[in-house]
């Protein structure tokens, strides 16, 4: 596994683990669900079947996007500690979210590892953050991922975000990498540049991880860790024109944009799945209005491409 537990997280994550093994009284046992009806909907890349709404990692990790209010960092920590974050996964599971997506902070894929050996089926879609022109250790850090089960390996957005110019071809041998270890291949980006270059270089990646969120919302122009998507109608406009899957995120600003609005722009914008940074409480509640935009949603300029 990339990266080094200290003991003290090594334990937490035993006990939280040992908290899902639990039985009918573990942790997600009587986790609260979104009302009944249809299922959440799901769409495939490759042979992978994604939920359309897939928990984001960042409140996982504790990086929480919270503008000058850095108090909000250590809020996050105190509160999802190991065991809440086996609870939350368990809770998405229970609501039909299927897939998380999160970069490789050591003790979060811990946790990850711990919750599938006592039966969780979520599947993870991650991305490395060694040294991406480092090849030997990129490629290490790949093949670990492999070797620990992860479904899906993106090349992380920070790192495509300055690849999309003449260091193009470190990005495409970071997608060589990733689709030689037989892994699905995805690209992240905050830049509507970076998906421009691969699909110009013809980089084959299997899809993309890509910002979208509009911008009505207070804090969108402040530039202080408050906006993600510089140009969410061009994204939209070259986003009609890719066939390659397509996963929005930080669809809601973190935080600054409600649930409803942000999903029914970004799925009436062409993307065919939605990160969601949740906690626990929020995610039945999450699900049910994304299962009901998504059925309100008959036309679209982009197909579903995934």
């Amino acid at each position: 596994m990339p990266g080094e537990l200290s003991r003290r997280d090594f334990v937490k994550g035993s006990v939280a683990g040992a908290a899902l093994a639990a039985g009918a009284g573990a942790l997600g046992a009587a986790a609260p669900t979104a009302p009944a009806g249809d299922a959440l909907p799901k769409g495939k890349i490759g042979k992978m079947e994604i939920s359309r709404i897939l928990l984001g990692g960042n409140l996982l990790t504790h990086y929480t996007h919270s503008r000058d209010l850095r108090y909000v960092y250590a809020l996050a920590a105190r509160y999802n500690t190991p065991e809440k974050i086996i609870e939350t996964m368990a809770v998405a599971e229970a609501n039909g979210v299927n897939t998380l997506v999160i970069h490789t902070v050591p003790a979060a894929l811990k946790l990850l590892e711990q919750h599938r050996k006592n039966g969780g089926k979520m599947q993870w879609i991650i991305c490395s953050t060694a040294p991406i022109e480092d090849v030997n250790k990129y490629s290490q850090s790949v093949q670990q991922l492999v070797d620990m089960g992860t479904d899906a390996i993106y090349v992380w957005g920070v790192h495509a975000d300055g690849l999309a110019g003449a260091k193009v071809g470190v990005l495409a041998k970071a997608v060589e990498i990733i689709k030689a270890s037989g892994a699905l291949c995805g690209v992240g980006a905050h830049q509507l540049a970076v998906v421009q270059a691969c699909e110009r270089e013809k980089i084959p990646n299997d899809f993309y991880i890509k910002t979208l969120h509009h911008h009505n919302y207070p804090s969108a122009k402040l530039n202080h860790d408050s906006s993600w998507c510089s140009n969410p109608e061009e994204t939209i406009e070259v986003m009609e024109t890719v066939e390659k899957p397509w996963i929005s995120f930080k669809v809601m600003a973190a935080g600054a944009i409600p649930p409803e609005n942000a999903f029914r722009y970004v799925f009436e914008g062409g993307a065919d799945f939605s990160l969601a940074g949740m906690f626990d409480f929020e995610i039945a509640e999450d699900v049910a209005i994304a299962k009901r935009v998504l059925a309100g949603i008959k036309d679209r300029k982009r197909p579903w491409r995934g």
